[in-house]
């Protein structure tokens, strides 16, 4: 058995939640000596470029989730302006890009999901983004843990899917089928000037919590699938590149739009690197 199964299978049998949820009491933790070992541990570990930070001193923060989803300094992120522009909604790399075909999502090489699995079972919502685009964003553990706007919108649905907390690197996608429609995830749902847009975060191994500016920590949550409508409200407006949500701890990002309502950028594809508020595709509407 190769090690990318061995990883694998070590997941199946992992107590996930449980090891998340202690990780994440930890990541809280505010005590000088444990907060600053471990940040200290995870700098060195992962190469963290502190100089983009607001506050450039690991040590200045709370804690460890405070550390981890840092600020970074607008002018190192400017948001694309041009016209009918989409931007990027995060720091991290395209794990896969392109169209939703037959009802299906690309997860990896060989390696598909269902659309409607991936938004809960609902088959109306799934059916506002059949034939249309998808991009999945994989941030890693060094990269910036804010999710933004790829679009101006109006939030119309938020969803919160329990499941499993796999981890969602590239060795996870390529060896466990329908991750990202099993793990627990939040879905966001928008009106924008592209018709409906989809930002759905996915949770992951270690991942403490998913929180959303609207609505503060998200998960853990229940069992079952909370649905919360917003469609009657008009306070919940974002501009594009706005913060929306973010990881604590980090993980995946998945975007979806309708059929003949954008394009992607042509560069994008698997493995490319992305930064918030780069250049990521265009309207067609």
């Amino acid at each position: 058995m190769n090690k990318d199964l061995i990883f694998a299978f070590l997941q199946h049998i992992t107590p996930q939640k449980s090891l998340s949820r202690c990780i994440g009491r930890m990541a809280e933790c505010e005590i000088d000596f444990i907060k600053d070992t471990f940040i200290k541990h995870f700098v060195s570990k992962y190469q963290v470029d502190m100089s983009q930070a607001i506050e450039s001193d690991p040590f200045a923060y709370r804690n460890f989730n405070d550390f981890f989803t840092r600020a970074i300094k607008p002018e190192l992120r400017p948001i694309i302006d041009a016209e009918n522009s989409i931007a990027c909604p995060a720091d991290g790399a395209i794990s896969q890009i392109g169209d939703i075909e037959y009802g299906t999502i690309m997860q990896a090489k060989e390696h598909s999901y269902s659309l409607t699995s991936l938004l809960g079972g609902d088959a109306e919502l799934s059916n506002q983004f059949l034939g249309g685009k998808f991009a999945t964003v994989y941030l890693s553990p060094k990269d910036y843990h804010r999710v933004h706007m790829p679009l101006d919108g109006k939030l119309t649905k938020m969803i919160h899917v329990p499941g499993k907390l796999f981890s969602v690197n590239k060795v996870t996608a390529e060896q466990i089928p329908s991750v990202f429609a099993r793990n627990e995830r939040t879905i966001c749902l928008f009106e924008t000037e592209a018709g409906p847009m989809a930002v759905i975060l996915v949770g992951a191994m270690i991942v403490a919590s998913i929180e959303t500016i609207w609505a503060g920590q998200v998960t853990p949550m229940s069992k079952d699938v909370v649905t919360w409508d917003y469609s009657q409200l008009s306070e919940v407006n974002l501009k594009k590149g706005e913060e929306m949500g973010r990881f604590k701890l980090g993980s995946t990002a998945i975007v979806l739009f309708g059929k003949d309502a954008i394009e992607w950028e042509e560069s994008l594809s698997a493995e490319a690197p992305t930064t918030m508020g780069m250049l990521f595709g265009s309207t067609t509407k």
